[in-house]
């Protein structure tokens, strides 16, 4: 292990691969385990920090809707996920306050979506409004949020903020290695066939399939947030990690 140097490039061409560090060392690797995870989007909010795992909340699980069971919440976003959220805690939350920058709906998420939010009486839209303060001791107990119509603001007491904003992969790095989806999520396992248009570098090279959490590449692996599909909790992570090392030694018994 080389500690406080980060990774700038894998070289893929053979095997060894080489995992480049940014001080210019070289690492020559038979496999390879990505675990980079991703960095969410995130509103410009001083106090944020503070209350993440506190009553603000990147994604929407059993574990989360249980909670803010009976209690009014917030979702930040206007995409697919930011909707299935909605729709998810409308189911065990009091009232889901939906916040959205822009003046609609149309451009970014599924009709089918759209339809079960606006038809859901626990769902309440809000186009054009932002989040502009959180407060809250230790935890968060109040939020602000302005129109960006009107230009008014209101306070709520609001122990819960789903924000379904996106997050970025970073996996710059690693275009020309490996097939990545649209949003520059590592694919991995199955995902694999629906890739096959997506580069050059995303056929198969092999004569078996490719395991569960390997990517385009023989012998290289991708777990937790990075990886294309997962479900964004730690508990997740750590499972899928554990899974990956005994995929690499399987792996390694090929060569």
């Amino acid at each position: 292990m080389m500690v406080g140097h980060g990774v700038v490039r894998l070289n893929c061409g053979r095997r060894p691969y080489e995992v480049v560090l940014d001080n210019g060392s070289v690492i020559p690797a038979r496999a390879v385990i990505i675990s980079t995870g991703a960095q969410y989007k995130k509103p410009g909010l001083a106090n944020l920090k503070k209350f993440e795992g506190q009553g603000i909340y990147y994604g929407a699980t059993y574990i989360e809707s249980q909670l803010c069971g009976d209690e009014d919440v917030i979702v930040v976003g206007g995409g697919n996920s930011a909707g299935q959220a909605a729709v998810f805690l409308s189911q065990t939350a009091h009232k889901v306050y939906m916040l959205v920058r822009s003046g609609g709906l149309a451009e970014t998420m599924s009709r089918y979506l759209i339809q079960r939010i606006t038809e859901n009486p626990a769902i309440e839209l809000h186009y054009r409004t932002e989040i502009v303060d959180l407060e809250g001791d230790t935890r968060l107990e109040r939020v602000t949020w302005r129109d960006g119509a009107t230009g008014e603001t209101s306070t709520h007491e609001i122990r819960h903020v789903f924000l379904m904003t996106g997050a970025s992969p970073r996996t710059e790095w690693l275009k020309g290695c490996l097939a990545l989806d649209d949003k520059g999520f590592i694919l991995t396992g199955r995902d694999l066939d629906a890739a096959a248009g997506l580069a050059p570098t995303a056929a198969w090279p092999l004569s078996r399939l490719p395991q569960m959490l390997e990517t385009s590449l023989p012998g290289v692996f991708a777990v937790g947030d990075v990886r294309s599909g997962n479900v964004k909790r730690v508990a997740s992570a750590v499972g899928e990690g554990a899974i990956a090392v005994h995929l690499v030694h399987r792996a390694l018994a090929e060569m």
